[in-house]
């Protein structure tokens, strides 16, 4: 059984410059040892809010790295440096605009200002991209609302075979979609 490759990436100005202590990637990282029971590495990378910057990392942890999916954290409100949704959408060959929608939805359960954030998903040849909020809090409501239909699209696009903790997120996949491991 192959290692899975995930790309765990805090997109912040401050952080990167050690200004601010990153606490959403930790956050991803903590959710996915939580979650999947199958075997995975995270690749992280902490960088500043530059979109060549951002498509350039996207393009490395899913050309050259190999990850089957890479999950971002940051940059997607409605502020002038907040380039993570243009940055996914340059190196995505399709976009799955469902995610973001379905993130926004499970965030205005909590916080009214979810209206505001940006997050989407896309795809980049084996690899899904996912745009995440910054709060760690919003990172956990966020992936326990989309994580169930992940598998199934990196399946889909013949990444890496992910399998979840049912009792930590139920995933779901067709019964006709049985895949070699």
């Amino acid at each position: 059984m192959s290692i899975a490759r995930i790309g765990i990436v805090t997109i912040s100005d401050r952080a990167s410059r050690g200004e601010y202590e990153d606490k959403g990637g930790p956050a991803m990282r903590a959710w996915f040892t939580r979650v999947l029971t199958c075997p995975w590495e995270a690749v992280a990378r902490v960088i500043p809010d530059e979109q060549a910057l951002i498509e350039a990392t996207l393009i490395e942890l899913s050309d050259v790295v190999g990850c089957s999916l890479i999950v971002t954290t940051g940059g997607t409100g409605p502020a002038l440096r907040d380039v993570t949704p243009e940055a996914t959408e340059a190196v995505c060959e399709k976009m799955l605009p469902g995610f973001g929608e379905q993130m926004r939805a499970a965030s205005l359960k909590f916080v009214l200002t979810a209206i505001l954030s940006r997050q989407t998903a896309g795809v980049r040849g084996k690899c899904l991209i996912l745009n995440l909020p910054g709060k760690p809090s919003s990172i956990d409501d966020c992936l326990n609302a989309v994580f169930p239909a992940v598998p199934y699209c990196i399946d889909l696009i013949e990444g890496a075979y992910l399998e979840s903790d049912p009792e930590q997120c139920k995933v779901f996949r067709p019964a006709h979609a049985v895949r070699q491991k």
